[in-house]
């Protein structure tokens, strides 16, 4: 009998682990607070908020934990719809799929409808934000097909590219934000977790993400060139989480 013990008990972990049902996938809501800092030797973690942005290749998984340990849940910044020449992943991009450049230094527009290529790199950033132990990503450059990009993009090609990244953070345990792409909100809300919206108060569009706020799904914005008393008003009448930044997104930020 002696023999069976052991055997009987790795039986029931088995059991268990295989019907052990996934975590689900984190869901922010409307109305929490946030930080997005993208540049600096070192992320400020003293900032009193729920939700950290931070860029995924440049923040060690150690910066993950250390916010985790404060209670934060952190999203995790890519570009997935533009090249840029620094990342250690540059070089596995053909030249085929780079364009126009996006108007920042060493960013260039991706061909999207070339997911053959696209689709194992994209996988591969994603995966290292799940081992750094992110919560959630926030893919950028998402509306190309509204860009001068240097392909002719449709609407129709955005949409597939952008379900495909949804769909890639989704099977990580991942949740995802959609990045601007204004127009296409009402096709990708159920396909998104949240939204991730840059100067919709300056230009007078912020009432286009209300069906994510209607299907109770943040709305993370952020204003460049407007102070917080012309837009914050209105960021609290839509449920917005809304804040003033600078555009090299260090630390500073200052909160409606």
């Amino acid at each position: 009998m002696s023999f069976l013990l052991p055997a009987l008990f790795l039986l029931a972990a088995c059991s268990t682990t295989e019907d052990a049902k996934p975590a689900p996938r984190w869901q922010p809501t409307p109305g929490l607070a946030w930080q997005w800092q993208l540049t600096g030797k070192t992320i400020d973690t003293s900032v009193d908020v729920p939700v950290y942005d931070i860029d995924g290749f440049d923040q060690p998984k150690s910066t993950v934990t250390a916010l985790h340990r404060k209670g934060r849940k952190v999203i995790c910044y890519l570009s997935t719809g533009a090249w840029e020449d620094w990342r250690p992943d540059a070089k596995k991009f053909p030249k085929s799929v780079i364009g126009r450049s996006n108007g920042w230094d060493g960013e260039y527009w991706l061909d999207i409808r070339e997911t053959d290529v696209l689709e194992p790199l994209m996988a591969a950033r994603i995966d290292m934000c799940k081992d750094k132990g992110f919560d959630a990503v926030e893919p950028d450059n998402m509306d190309g097909y509204k860009n001068r990009t240097g392909f002719p993009l449709k609407a129709a090609d955005q949409l597939r590219y952008n379900r495909l990244i949804a769909k890639l953070s989704h099977e990580r345990g991942m949740a995802v934000g959609l990045k601007n792409d204004l127009d296409q909100i009402p096709d990708l809300v159920d396909d998104f977790d949240f939204a991730v919206n840059e100067q919709c108060a300056q230009y007078g569009e912020c009432e286009a993400n209300t069906p994510f706020i209607e299907a109770d799904k943040a709305v993370f914005h952020v204003e460049y060139e407007l102070p917080t008393s012309k837009f914050c008003a209105q960021s609290r009448k839509l449920k917005l989480s809304s804040m003033e930044k600078k555009y090299e997104l260090g630390a500073w930020r200052r909160a409606c």
